[in-house]
């Protein structure tokens, strides 16, 4: 079983384009991280598969197809994982300033950039909105040079106008960091991955990036809006869910694999995080598994 391994990744447009458009209807194995974010938005349209969305603190699954929209430095995992059956997905991966620094505030863009303010949170379009946009969005890997950038800017224009969606991370977090953090964040991820198991006192984190523990607590605060206590906890989470979709433990078993001491802290935790108790979790992924 591999360790959930959140950390910085880096991406690089295509070659002569300000944006990258990948599209793939098989499973790809070892691509993407299981959790991990980057400074590029990231559009994703999934059409007629089933899987699991986890964006900052939000998981659910879906069924069919799904077209999101997830904002710069908002913390994620890849969709097309093993739950994901038949299906094309679309994704297109750009920077806030694509088309240059200052386009993006002019007047005409103002509902474009409140849209990728929205995307913090993670934006997740309806029903109408994803039959309309869906096709247009697998259709950008028809054209090349400027023709895709203005097929690009009328998808970005439909986004920004449609009131089909509902926002997913509303009370989660996205890393509010600058460019020089990046490091210091991947430092923060990757330690939590290698030591999640056990307890992690504050100063032993500080110390990793040379902090003192008050600018420590202050700095992860201020960069994710949640306690340092809060974070590994829900990292715990992230692989409970994991173990519960992927082995047979017993839930105490998972509970301890985890990182947690106390059964209670865990069950409590879990449903806080997730709506569902450990066991509703589980029955509702063998259900996922059996629909397909």
């Amino acid at each position: 079983m591999k360790n959930i391994k959140p950390t910085f990744k880096k991406l690089n447009p295509e070659f002569g384009s300000s944006i990258r458009v990948m599209q793939h209807n098989k499973k790809v194995v070892g691509d993407l991280p299981f959790w991990h974010f980057h400074p590029e938005l990231e559009l994703i349209y999934v059409n007629k598969a089933n899987g699991k969305r986890h964006i900052g603190s939000h998981l659910s699954y879906f069924n069919n197809s799904q077209l999101i929209l997830i904002g710069s430095n908002l913390p994620h995992s890849g969709f097309t994982d093993r739950f994901t059956t038949n299906g094309t997905e679309t994704i297109v991966q750009f920077k806030e300033d694509f088309l240059g620094e200052n386009f993006v505030n002019i007047p005409e863009m103002q509902q474009v950039k409140s849209l990728f303010t929205k995307a913090k949170k993670g934006i997740l379009f309806n029903v109408e909105a994803k039959k309309d946009i869906g096709p247009k969005i697998e259709a950008l890997v028809n054209y090349k040079g400027m023709d895709r950038i203005i097929h690009f800017l009328n998808i970005l224009k439909e986004l920004a106008v449609t009131k089909n969606y509902s926002l997913l991370n509303v009370d989660g977090f996205a890393f509010e960091i600058e460019p020089q953090d990046n490091n210091k964040i991947d430092i923060i991820f990757s330690f939590v991955n290698n030591n999640f198991k056990r307890s992690i006192p504050l100063d032993e984190i500080a110390e990793k990036v040379s902090m003192t523990v008050p600018a420590f607590c202050r700095y992860f605060k201020k960069s994710t809006n949640k306690t340092f206590t809060q974070f590994v906890n829900e990292f715990r989470i992230v692989h409970a869910t994991k173990l519960l979709a992927e082995n047979q433990s017993s839930i105490t078993e998972i509970c301890f694999e985890s990182g947690f001491n106390n059964f209670s802290h865990f069950n409590k935790l879990f449903k806080k995080f997730t709506g569902s108790s450990p066991l509703k979790y589980r029955n509702e992924m063998k259900q996922l598994l059996v629909q397909k």
